[in-house]
C-alpha cells in the first residue's frame, strides 16, 4: 500500500527544467490550422509571413509540411521512448472546425503541437494555461484525457480563469519596436492571460517574461496559487516581439545559463555565481520557410538530463557548442517542426522529472 502511494503522490514531479526526465507529453500536428490574423497574433509573426496568414486563416496549413513534421515527432517519441521515457501524446481533435463564444467567432483553432504554451508544470501541479490567442482558446481539450488520467492517479490539476478574450483585452496600439520600454503590448490587463512557455523553472526561483501574450494580471494570478515555496522573478528583456522565454533564457544545468545575445537588459541577479554564455547563431538554412518564430529557436533544447542535452541535427553551431561546454548531446532531425513556431522545449511537457525541489541560488 505505501508503495502505491508513493507512486500516486509522484505522478507529477517536475521541479526544473535538468533532472532526468521520466515521463514526457509529446505535442501532435494533427489537423494543424492557419490561425486568424487577429491583434495577438499579428504582434508576434514574422513579418515575411503576415500575408500567409491574412489569406489562409482557418485553412489547413501545407500537407507536406505537417505530414513531414508530424513524422519528425513521431520519430523523436520513439527516440524518448528508447530511453526508458514514458511518452504520452494527445487526443487527435480537429482543428479546422469554425468556433465561437457569445462574443466572438474564429474560423478554426491551431494545433496540439505545443504542450509547453498551454500546460504549466510546477512540481507536482499541472496549470492549464489562459493563452491569449482566440484560435487557442479550446487547445487543453487534446490534453484533457491525460490531465484527468493525472488527477485520477493523485496528481493536482488546477485551470486559470478561463479568458473571455473580449475586445478589451487586446491592444490595437501596441508598440511593434519596444514594447518593453513603452510597455505597450498586444494583450492589456483587462483579464490575466498567459502562456506557460512564458514562464522557465529553476527549482524555488520561476522566471517569467512581460510578453504580447502574457500579462501581468497573469503572472500575479500564478504567483499567488503556487505558494511561498515558490518566488517569481520577471525578468529585464528588450525583445521587439516577446512571446515564450525560452528562446531568450535558458537554464541548462545548476550552473550554467544559455542566452540570447541580444535580448536580455540585464542577466538575473540570481545567476551572479553562474557560467553565463550567450547562444551561438543559429546555423543558415536558406530557403527553409518558417511560419511562426525565427531562427533562434536553435535555443529552444530539452535536457533530458543535467549532462544531457536534445539538438535540432542541423544547428551545427549548436552542436558544436554544446559539446565544447561538456554536455552530451542527442542531435534529432527537427526542421519541418520547426517550421511551426517551436522545437524540442516547446513540444513538450515534461511532467515528471526524478529529483526534489531545491534552491540553486
Amino acid at each position: 500500500m505505501q508503495m502505491e502511494t508513493d507512486i500516486k503522490n509522484h505522478m507529477i514531479n517536475s521541479f526544473n527544467e535538468w533532472d532526468p526526465l521520466e515521463e514526457v507529453i509529446v505535442g501532435d500536428m494533427f489537423d494543424a490550422t492557419v490561425p486568424e490574423l487577429d491583434i495577438a497574433v499579428r504582434a508576434t509573426m514574422p513579418e515575411d509571413q503576415i500575408s500567409f496568414f491574412a489569406a489562409n486563416a482557418g485553412k489547413e496549413f501545407p500537407s507536406g509540411y505537417v505530414s513531414k513534421a508530424s513524422e519528425e515527432l513521431d520519430i523523436f517519441s520513439e527516440t524518448l521512448s528508447k530511453l526508458d521515457i514514458v511518452v504520452r501524446r494527445p487526443s487527435k481533435i480537429r482543428k479546422s472546425t469554425p468556433y465561437s463564444t457569445p462574443h466572438w467567432q474564429t474560423p478554426g483553432g491551431l494545433y496540439s503541437a505545443m504542450p509547453r504554451d498551454s500546460l504549466l508544470v510546477i512540481g507536482d501541479l499541472i496549470i492549464e494555461a489562459p493563452m491569449a490567442w482566440r484560435s487557442r482558446y479550446f487547445e487543453t481539450d487534446a490534453f484533457r484525457p491525460l490531465l484527468k488520467e493525472y488527477f485520477q492517479k493523485g496528481g493536482k490539476w488546477i485551470a486559470a480563469p478561463k479568458p473571455q478574450l473580449l475586445d478589451e483585452t487586446f491592444n490595437p496600439h501596441y508598440d511593434p519596436e519596444t514594447p518593453y520600454l513603452t510597455d505597450r503590448y498586444a494583450v492589456t490587463e483587462f483579464e490575466p492571460t498567459f502562456d506557460a512557455a512564458d514562464f522557465i523553472r529553476c527549482g524555488r526561483d520561476i522566471f517569467v517574461q512581460k510578453s504580447h501574450v502574457t500579462n501581468d494580471f497573469g503572472i500575479e494570478w500564478v504567483r499567488s496559487h503556487i505558494g511561498r515555496a515558490y518566488t517569481i522573478h520577471k525578468i529585464d528583456h528588450r525583445d521587439a516581439g516577446p512571446m515564450h522565454i525560452d528562446a531568450t533564457l535558458m537554464p541548462l544545468c545548476p550552473g550554467k545559463l544559455l542566452i540570447h545575445p541580444t535580448r536580455l537588459n540585464t542577466i538575473p541577479a540570481q545567476f551572479k555565481n553562474w557560467e553565463v554564455r550567450k547562444a551561438p547563431l543559429p546555423t543558415e538554412r536558406p530557403g527553409h520557410n518558417l511560419y511562426m518564430s525565427t531562427s533562434w529557436l536553435s535555443m529552444n533544447v530539452l535536457m533530458l538530463s543535467p549532462d544531457t542535452v536534445v539538438v535540432e541535427a542541423g544547428e551545427r553551431n549548436m552542436i558544436a557548442f554544446m559539446e565544447s561546454w561538456g554536455f552530451n548531446v542527442l542531435p534529432v532531425n527537427f526542421r519541418n517542426v520547426i517550421r511551426f513556431g517551436g522545437a524540442f522545449h516547446c513540444v513538450t511537457a515534461d511532467v515528471r522529472r526524478r529529483g526534489e525541489l531545491q534552491s540553486y541560488f
